[in-house]
């Protein structure tokens, strides 16, 4: 039976993780933990290959991403063949390994959308949350460079207690680079994230001020008629309900990892569930017919609270990965919930930031091997 007859719909959203390397050593990574043993890369030719059946099924965005993509050498020659299939191209970089003269080569080669990360608004933050002394320069020295190339300029703070009081200072620094767009993401828990979680979680009266700034700003943008966006992403753990993850299970996006692992989402590698390789399976007989993407489509799966709860068809009953990692069963109720007999979990994580002590230096950083990769220019 195919995916059109059992009512599922084609992938619209590819990110292609070509690596897991990356030259910075950030301790909220979501990249696996085990990161340094997943060495395998799919080549050149293999994930243009990848590509080429993407869009055949009808995917029309792309994303490369990482680690850190810029330490492949092959990006101008996946980038154009991205154009030639007709797919709408982004990057997303940390901007380290990054010039003028690949921001050039990527606009001839056809890319379309440019996002560069930032760790924080002043450089010795910046460069200790990054692990690089150098990364804070380069990243505005680039953030100037893709501007000045005629791309949107889309820049991306994670957001975490460590930075989280810099929020009117991140902003001032977008609007003083001239950003069009800008996403403050607070801070996610999978990865390193997971494992850092008690350093890194804001407390509430952090996160409220925060939010109070960010709306301020975006009035005074308003009134100014300044035409930069601000998206400000709040943290799962201060939601009473969850988040309809990627939309639905298996239902918009489609992420290849670099060994060629196909998930639902980035995380979902860390599931107790056996997904397929794009180096045996076709994407098509992935995306319709695999059991890891058929795990958690529709609703026959859900337990209670979830299979009664009239508000299944918005959330799909949360994140799998946070349910998982917080309940040890990717079946229960996201804990975000507050009809999750599990809430108690996220309530207790509420109360532990609030108390919270933990100081940057005591955070566990992305360092196993490999960690520290030179960017070639």
């Amino acid at each position: 039976m195919n995916g059109a007859q059992d009512g599922v719909g084609p992938p619209l959203w590819l990110l292609a993780e070509l690596t897991y390397r990356c030259p910075l050593q950030c301790p909220y990574c979501s990249n696996p933990l085990d990161y340094a043993d997943q060495d395998r890369e799919l080549s050149t030719e293999q994930w243009l290959d990848v590509l080429r059946q993407g869009r055949a099924m009808g995917a029309a965005q792309l994303g490369f991403s990482g680690g850190e993509p810029l330490v492949r050498t092959d990006l101008p020659e996946l980038i154009a063949g991205a154009r030639e299939l007709g797919y709408y191209t982004n990057l997303i970089t940390s901007g380290l390994g990054l010039t003028e003269a690949k921001v050039q080569a990527f606009a001839d080669a056809g890319l379309d959308h440019i996002q560069v990360s930032f760790q924080a608004s002043d450089p010795e933050l910046n460069n200790a949350v990054a692990g690089s002394r150098k990364a804070f320069d380069q990243k505005l020295a680039m953030a100037r460079a893709v501007k000045d190339a005629g791309y949107p300029m889309v820049l991306n703070f994670v957001i975490h207690r460590h930075n989280i009081h810099q929020m009117a200072d991140i902003l001032a620094l977008c609007e003083n680079l001239g950003a069009d767009y800008v996403e403050l993401a607070t801070c996610q828990y999978y990865g390193w994230a997971f494992a850092n979680r008690e350093g890194l979680m804001p407390s509430k009266a952090q996160l409220v001020e925060a939010e109070a700034t960010v709306n301020r700003y975006r009035s005074d943008l308003l009134s100014r008629e300044h035409p930069m966006k601000v998206i400000f992403v709040t943290p799962d753990y201060y939601e009473e309900r969850p988040k309809a993850c990627m939309n639905g299970w298996g239902s918009l996006f489609l992420t290849v990892a670099p060994d060629g692992t196909a998930l639902p989402c980035h995380s979902a590698r860390l599931l107790p569930i056996d997904f397929p390789n794009v180096t045996e399976q076709s994407l098509e007989d992935i995306w319709y017919r695999s059991p890891g993407f058929n795990h958690y489509r529709g609703d026959q799966w859900m337990p209670e609270p979830c299979r009664s709860c009239d508000e299944k068809g918005k959330d799909f009953g949360g994140c799998r990965c946070q349910a998982y990692l917080l309940t040890g069963n990717a079946d229960n109720a996201d804990p975000v919930c507050g009809k999750s007999p599990h809430h108690d979990r996220i309530l207790a994580a509420r109360t532990a930031a609030d108390h919270a002590t933990t100081g940057l230096e005591e955070l566990i950083f992305r360092n196993a091997r490999n960690s520290r990769v030179i960017c070639r220019s």
